[in-house]
């Protein structure tokens, strides 16, 4: 009994028109994937598989951008030296806005990219203070040194639990200094002292991980004048 092959021609009509096996073989793989593509052919007004085409938890949603300003300088400006080492090395007035509605507490991460330290995959950590309270929306001047800020948060820097200015040397190209702000949804539990301020760091970077919710950025330049 003859068989049926794809699309309803049979193997002894496919034979009659490609007598060569290798044509004929071609043929058949052609109209088995002519049916294939058919039948995976969605129908009319279904959403198709995957770039969000159905499925899926609904997620936390991304991160909102926030805005993070300082009086003392401009956005990519230079650090007036009264903010340096070469000053009064005092950390500078910050405000930002635009937080998530979720925020329960803030981390400012002070951090100079172009000091490689390390393996070079690390940079000189300048300010980091956590638990700032997710209802404040400024940091004062001058913050004092001291494991423990006013307001219940902690800080550290590279050299200790206070603000450290910037000090890029007079050779070379300026250095940038970025301030981060991370808005999240929970407070973290690191102490301020007891390791290492590069432990610290990475034991805060690692516990916020999942609850950021909110970011800004503010960039400042500084390099020591000659000599």
């Amino acid at each position: 009994m003859a068989q049926t092959a794809a699309g309803g021609v049979q193997v002894s009509k496919l034979t009659r028109l490609f007598p060569n096996a290798r044509a004929l073989a071609i043929a058949a793989l052609v109209i088995t994937s002519s049916m294939a593509e058919a039948q995976v052919v969605p129908p009319a007004g279904a959403q198709p598989a995957g770039r969000g085409g159905g499925g899926g938890g609904r997620g936390r949603g991304g991160v909102q951008v926030m805005t993070l300003t300082t009086t003392a300088f401009a956005d990519g400006g230079a650090i007036p030296t009264k903010y340096t080492q070469v000053g009064q090395e005092i950390s500078p007035p910050l405000a930002w806005t635009g937080a998530p509605d979720s925020t329960a507490s803030f981390v400012l991460i002070v951090h100079d990219p172009n000091a490689a330290t390390g393996n070079g995959l690390d940079d000189i950590l300048h300010w980091m203070v956590w638990n700032i309270p997710g209802s404040s929306r400024s940091l004062p001047e001058a913050i004092p040194a001291g494991a423990s800020v006013a307001s219940g948060a902690r800080q550290i820097s590279v050299s200790g639990p206070y603000f450290r200015g910037a000090a890029a040397p007079a050779t070379g190209p300026a250095h940038h200094y970025v301030f981060e702000l991370y808005a999240l949804d929970t407070s973290i539990d690191v102490p301020a002292v007891g390791q290492q301020p590069a432990a610290t760091r990475a034991a805060v970077v690692a516990a916020m991980a999942g609850h950021v919710r909110g970011k800004a950025v503010l960039v400042g330049t500084f390099k020591r004048s000659p000599p």
